[in-house]
């Protein structure tokens, strides 16, 4: 097991990351004082991991209780929080119970929302069993719901007392989600990090394959890198806004095709392609890193091309992106592979060329 810090002051907490480290009592225990816990998870997961995670939490002393949502991104709403709340009451859980988000990034950003709120907040564990919750939404408390009106738009900031990513539980990852989760590992690299932009291109094939060793340094990398972010940003009131590379363009699709139509890996794909495109057309960088960027997607099995919508209606579900400032919208866009800035002052008209470029 290799573990790593997000250093937040009094709130800081570890990410321990290795394989076969789900059921590690010692990794719950000192969380556990309140001597109640509720594993939130899905009706995929729940058969998978949960008697494992229950095992490991009872064995370290604490009653347990299981709260099962629905799978997929329609579980992110106001119905299903008033659903785990309410079970949270009837197991009579009380501030100084923990909440464990076992599964992806959908039961992470649901149960972490609920613990922000329940109680007016009561601690909560991360524990990932997707790429895509592993290697991002798992780090840093972002939780959120979402709006018919878009993407994530109810949330609070609220941080996990720490993160158990145990890649093991790739094994039983469709293969559709492991594609998925590689976009976000390599916007991770796209935004922040050259030389794991080059690990990538050497390694795609060992990620598809699920090579262990190349999934941990995968999460780990990606881990490191968000942690900085999350240490000098919290709120994203600057530098964490980079991390949303390709998301303005990827929500956008997202809200119009219905969520969960498009996994939002998937999205986050199409949309780097995009915002690679417009960086290319505002002259921040050269054609041959733009089709660099669209090739590493495609090894990965990612979609580069968007689904066939309107600029005009990604134009109008990105003015009420979560990134608007002063009612315009803000981009981030690459001025070279591995370095990212946040621009708001971008023609429309050239967003409109960048959708269309990067559908061709």
């Amino acid at each position: 097991m290799e573990s790593l810090r997000v250093a937040l002051g009094e709130r800081s907490y570890p990410i321990h990351i290795g394989a076969g480290i789900i059921d590690s009592a010692e990794l719950y225990a000192p969380y556990l004082s309140g001597g109640s816990a509720a594993i939130v998870t899905n009706e995929v997961v729940s058969p998978l991991y949960l008697s494992k995670v229950r095992a490991a939490i009872v064995s370290a002393g604490a009653r347990v209780s299981a709260i099962v949502v629905e799978d997929g991104e329609q579980a992110k709403s106001w119905q299903t929080v008033d659903k785990v709340c309410d079970a949270l009451l009837e197991a009579r859980c009380g501030r100084d119970s923990l909440i464990v988000a076992l599964g992806g990034g959908v039961v992470g950003d649901l149960a972490g929302f609920a613990a922000a709120v329940f109680q007016r907040g009561v601690p909560f564990l991360q524990v990932p069993t997707t790429l895509l919750a592993q290697v991002d939404s798992s780090v840093g408390g972002k939780t959120a719901i979402n709006h018919a009106r878009g993407k994530n738009m109810i949330g609070a900031f609220h941080q996990p007392l720490a993160v158990i990513s145990d890649v093991a539980t790739l094994d039983t990852l469709p293969e559709r989600e492991l594609r998925a989760g590689l976009a976000e590992v390599i916007k991770h690299g796209l935004a922040l990090d050259l030389p794991f932009v080059e690990w990538l291109e050497k390694n795609i094939e060992k990620l598809l394959a699920r090579e262990r060793g190349a999934l941990v340094y995968a999460v780990r990398r990606c881990c490191e890198l968000k942690a900085r972010i999350v240490a000098a940003d919290e709120r994203e009131a600057g530098e964490r806004a980079l991390l949303n590379f390709g998301h303005t363009f990827g929500h956008a699709i997202e809200g119009a095709t219905g969520y969960g139509s498009w996994l939002h890996g998937e999205a986050i794909s199409a949309g780097m392609v995009m915002a690679a495109e417009l960086s290319l057309l505002t002259g921040s960088i050269r054609k041959d890193d733009a089709a660099r960027v669209r090739a590493l997607l495609a090894r990965a099995g990612l979609p580069v091309k968007g689904p066939a919508l309107s600029a005009e209606r990604l134009l109008e579900l990105m003015a009420v992106d979560k990134k608007a400032a002063k009612g315009r919208t803000r981009f981030v866009l690459l001025t070279a592979i591995g370095r990212a800035v946040l621009q708001a002052d971008v023609d429309s008209r050239l967003v409109r060329a960048a959708i269309v470029a990067a559908a061709q």
